[in-house]
């Protein structure tokens, strides 16, 4: 399958973002940590776009995802300016700007879910599929916390900016709590998009989606 302008352009602009967000970096290894998500799941995409491609709906929010993680990665979390700006205009007593990504990291992997259960008929339409989706997105929320825990135990001191709890001891819950709200979100928010999106597909089961 010919990638059509619109997915050349995403990878292109993804490709800079990530450059863009390497140079001057705070520090490599909570870039490295930060990215590696991204970095993978494009690779994925690329592997499977002939095979598997996706609606454009989720090439668009899976870039929008990466750019929230590269951002973070650039700055690390604590220290990313916007989340200055909304600690001073809303009051926060801390840097949220980790909570943006992890609201991201449910709403983003529920819409992924989604179109593979419709797609592979993994589950029907309805109470289930919604409460299966949020299921898997706190599922995910939870490894990658796990995954900071290790990564802190093995490195020490070095993986403090990747945990960026801020003195916050309710880090990790928090966390999974805002996966588990952006899961609900999307669900809400963008299922009609979503099935619209998933009916202009030529082949639905895995052909690619008509512009």
């Amino acid at each position: 399958m010919t990638p059509s302008p619109l997915h050349f352009a995403l990878l292109s602009l993804w490709t800079v973002a990530l450059a863009a967000s390497a140079y001057h970096s705070y520090d490599l290894f909570t870039w490295v940590l930060e990215v590696f998500p991204a970095v993978i799941g494009i690779g994925l995409l690329i592997v499977t776009y002939r095979r598997f491609p996706l609606t454009n709906l989720l090439y668009v929010l899976i870039f929008v995802h990466s750019l929230i993680l590269m951002v973070g990665g650039h700055y690390s979390y604590a220290r990313v300016p916007l989340g200055f700006w909304m600690e001073n205009i809303f009051g926060f007593t801390r840097n949220d700007y980790d909570r943006i990504g992890h609201f991201a990291q449910g709403f983003v992997p529920a819409m992924i879910a989604r179109e593979l259960f419709v797609r592979h008929k993994v589950v029907r339409r309805g109470a289930w599929m919604v409460t299966v989706i949020i299921l898997v997105c706190l599922g995910i929320s939870a490894i990658y916390e796990l995954f900071e825990w290790r990564i802190a135990v093995f490195s020490g001191s070095a993986a403090e900016a990747f945990l960026g709890t801020q003195g916050d001891p309710w880090d990790t819950q928090e966390d999974m709590f805002m996966a588990g709200v952006g899961a609900s979100a999307a669900l809400l928010l963008l299922s009609r998009v979503h099935d619209s999106a998933l009916s202009r597909l030529t082949f639905p089961g895995s052909g690619a989606e008509q512009l």
